[in-house]
């Protein structure tokens, strides 16, 4: 039976002062990766916080929950590692929008989710945090004096117990440096989109990370974040609306200049812990993101430290990783890891579930 958004089943939007703090949760692990493919790809900031900034705002005000506004990190990571082209990425995400709308209108998510495997889930997270962090040795090995200097906050940010937002704290003692080289720009436009040739992305890599990402959008964007909203907030929203919600998400971002984009568990999470409660965390927290975009220019992006990025990605690749300790299988997901560092997450991805197929029917 096709799943239908019942609106009135869910919660109003506040603005008190929780939402305000509530709103910083979904940006710890955004930012970093958005400015990182900014910074090493042909993606537009711009263009990618003003997507963001809308749909942060769309799904404050339909579920009237925290919903959270993730970058799909499988094909972020890709791009970031140069695994994926700008095109490649762009047309990934338009594939899993129509893919995922697919699925979300035909309740067909269950059946998906028992084919590909929690096991295989935890796999594809565990290699996408191996791929990131193997660029960000690269990338802090570039200048290891900054790099030591981002190690040095990322740890007193522990040591001060904001652990989980020590990604975000480095994030902005980059972008502090960044305005003290270049100055703060004057607010612009983005202007027209620049959406790559759609054409030059139909490869195999692209069909690869594809497939990977699905495995993490049903896994960890749809089925996970469900419960957990349940969990924190008493909402029944169902995976398959999420689905759908993510399919029409992508559909209109990539054209507008965005990335392929999803919901996440971890967002939500992040977004309770920071006291979101409703609604309002994802309006505030969309303005900001439309502010932001007027004064993210070239400029200024050529001016962030390299090795900080590298630091960065370091962090979240860690958090990612430490999803497999989750696993229900946890030497497949390992192998998954490993396998997608050694030879490319495609082939981790369906070596993984044919693997996880047979044992199953053991």
């Amino acid at each position: 039976m096709a799943a239908t958004v019942d609106i009135e089943k869910y919660r109003r939007i506040e603005f008190a002062r929780n939402e305000v703090t509530g709103a910083v949760g979904d940006s710890i692990t955004v930012l970093p990766i958005v400015v990182a493919l900014a910074v090493v790809t042909e993606v537009s900031l711009p263009h990618v916080l003003v997507a963001f900034g809308i749909f942060q705002i769309v799904w404050g005000v339909v579920y009237g929950l925290p919903i959270s506004v993730e970058p799909m990190k499988a094909l972020a990571a890709l791009a970031i590692a140069g695994g994926l082209t700008h095109a490649e990425l762009a047309l990934s995400g338009l594939v899993l929008g129509v893919v995922l709308l697919v699925i979300g209108t035909t309740g067909t998510l269950a059946a998906v989710e028992r084919w590909i495997g929690e096991p295989v889930v935890r796999g594809v997270q565990l290699a996408v945090g191996l791929i990131l962090l193997e660029t960000a040795v690269g990338i802090a090995a570039e200048d290891p004096t900054v790099a030591a200097a981002g190690i040095v906050i990322a740890a007193a940010s522990v040591a001060a117990g904001y652990g989980s937002a020590s990604a975000l704290i480095v994030l902005l003692a980059g972008g502090g440096a960044t305005l003290a080289i270049a100055g703060l720009p004057m607010p612009q436009l983005p202007g027209a989109p620049s959406v790559p040739p759609l054409a030059e992305g139909a490869t195999r890599r692209a069909a690869e990370g594809t497939f990977a990402q699905l495995a993490m959008t049903v896994g960890n964007a749809a089925l996970a974040t469900s419960l957990l909203l349940a969990e924190r907030f008493d909402a029944d929203v169902s995976a398959d609306e999420l689905s759908m919600s993510m399919g029409a998400m992508n559909l209109i971002a990539v054209p507008i200049g965005g990335i392929p984009m999803c919901h996440g568990c971890d967002g939500v999470a992040g977004k309770h812990a920071f006291g979101a409660r409703t609604g309002g965390a994802n309006v505030i927290l969309g303005v900001g993101y439309l502010g932001a975009a007027l004064f993210a220019t070239s400029q200024l992006l050529a001016a962030f430290p390299l090795a900080l990025l590298g630091v960065l990605l370091a962090i979240v690749s860690i958090s990612l990783s430490r999803s497999v300790l989750k696993s229900s299988n946890l030497p497949l997901s390992v192998a998954i890891g490993v396998g997608a560092v050694v030879f490319n997450l495609g082939v981790a991805f369906l070596v993984g579930v044919l693997v996880h197929l047979v044992i199953k029917r053991l």
